[in-house]
């Protein structure tokens, strides 16, 4: 092949393992980076000797939503809204500061987002005699067996209007509609089934005021066996001798990770609810516990459950994803171990929501962040990459992690790539990502929070 041609291939080799949308400062870790070239070099043998080679696939990014003003980010997410077909609803938020949301937003599409209704606003603010009350969505999915949408949120008051006032006060909310989110015949707090249990003990070792239960983030996708039972993940703060919270990592926050266990009544008018064990961290290992965990099925029938660690305040600590599974459908879970790739080594990430997707060939993908170095805490939250889970093993498959955005020349390094939900395209196959580059503007010690809702369209390569 002559030499221009083949320089040319190459370039486009290497954008294929790069956002398309410009490199970033940070690089994947050595070894992602050698799958990366070992596939590039497979491609570029096959264009020399005279072979077609597979076509870049682009990344694509445009706005989904525009910041409203300074100082105030959009975090969206949208999911489908019945069973078949293309209809959407938006849910979005604003926020200025951390754990917080100012107000909320629900809009809904007939025609897969090509247009939607006028935003509807959800109150998440209301001053009560004993503090303020706080709401925060964190999303929805569809019940393939009986067409309702559900939606979930958490709510808390909090008696001086501190975000860290509910790690003893946030409940878990959930709404069913069966016409797409247009209406909501059911809206609740998911309270435990069986005798005892109330608004205040909702679930066991739950006291409200003492202790609380909230889904982490929109990431925390819920997921549905074969039997039509709904698991939630949730997390939950320990409790000490007294009943109140604990913090035994020393951490900026301390919480063990659950599900919820969700199922029809007869009449399907309201689900009722149960909980698994508790999936408890070694504090002297995760700082921080076990945080928004992600759920996926694998091949045998065991349920995988990936989930955020941290290092936070001992970086000396490995910073790792970590992973639980369980052979019972969800009720009893493995002791969790650092995640790893395939061949059992462990890989760099900072403390962080990631989300297992599965994809409807199948295939089960991961998203979040990797790092080349030990993070600090939570730091740093980029590049954000997406990777195959093996489904027999469910660990990473190293040669299929790619990156899909990182930080850019003009970016702050406090830049978060890492406030996210993701779905499957029914029109298309690919994954559709919804991520706000948080922080990208912040410089020095002024954090600021100017950032537009963005959505990523990643193409699904096939195996």
């Amino acid at each position: 092949m002559p030499a221009a041609p083949l320089r040319r291939r190459c370039l486009r080799v290497r954008a294929w393992f790069r956002p398309t949308f410009g490199p970033g400062l940070a690089r994947p870790s050595p070894r992602i980076f050698a799958a990366c070239a070992a596939a590039a070099l497979a491609v570029l043998s096959a264009a020399a000797a005279g072979g077609s080679p597979a076509s870049a696939e682009e990344i694509r990014r445009e706005r989904f939503v525009a910041s409203p003003k300074p100082g105030v980010a959009v975090l969206a997410s949208a999911y489908y809204t019945r069973p078949t077909g293309l209809d959407l609803i938006s849910m979005h938020q604003w926020m200025s500061r951390s754990d917080t949301t100012d107000v909320a937003f629900i809009r809904i599409s007939p025609d897969h987002g090509a247009t939607w209704s006028a935003p509807e606003e959800v109150r998440t603010e209301e001053r009560r005699p004993d503090g303020t009350l706080r709401r925060m969505l964190r999303g929805g999915c569809v019940d393939a067996y009986t067409g309702v949408f559900l939606r979930f949120r958490i709510e808390g008051v909090l008696p001086t209007d501190d975000p860290l006032e509910g790690l003893r006060r946030w409940t878990v909310h959930y709404s069913g509609s069966r016409d797409g989110g247009r209406t909501w015949f059911v809206d609740e707090q998911i309270i435990h089934r069986g005798p005892g249990y109330t608004a205040v003990r909702p679930l066991p070792g739950v006291e409200i005021g003492k202790t609380c239960y909230m889904i982490g983030d929109t990431a925390s996708v819920p997921l549905f066996l074969a039997d039509g039972t709904l698991l939630l993940p949730i997390i939950l703060t320990p409790a000490g001798p007294d009943g109140n919270y604990v913090n035994p990592g020393g951490g900026y926050t301390y919480t063990d990770a659950a599900v919820l266990l969700g199922r029809w009544t007869a009449d399907r008018s309201r689900l009722e609810w149960e909980i698994s064990e508790r999936v408890r961290g070694d504090p002297a290992r995760s700082t921080r516990g076990m945080d928004e965990p992600t759920l996926a099925a694998l091949a045998d029938g065991r349920l995988l459950m990936v989930l955020r660690g941290s290092n936070d305040r001992k970086p000396d600590l490995p910073g790792h994803r970590w992973a639980a599974y369980s052979s019972d459908h969800g009720r009893s879970w493995t002791t969790p171990a650092p995640w790893t790739y395939t061949d059992g080594t462990t890989f760099h990430s900072p403390s962080s929501c990631s989300q297992l997707l599965t994809h409807s060939s199948g295939r089960i993908f991961w998203l979040g962040n990797l790092t080349p170095e030990n993070p600090r805490g939570n730091r740093p939250r980029y590049p954000f990459v997406v990777g195959e889970v093996d489904r027999g093993s469910g660990r990473l498959m190293e040669r299929t992690v790619r990156v899909v955005d990182d930080r850019r020349p003009d970016d702050s390094p406090d830049l978060a790539l890492s406030n996210f939900s993701a779905r499957e395209d029914r029109a298309t196959g690919e994954i559709v990502l919804h991520l706000t580059r948080l922080f990208a503007r912040s410089h020095g010690e002024t954090r600021d929070w100017t950032a537009d809702a963005e959505i990523y369209r990643i193409p699904v390569r096939s195996e």
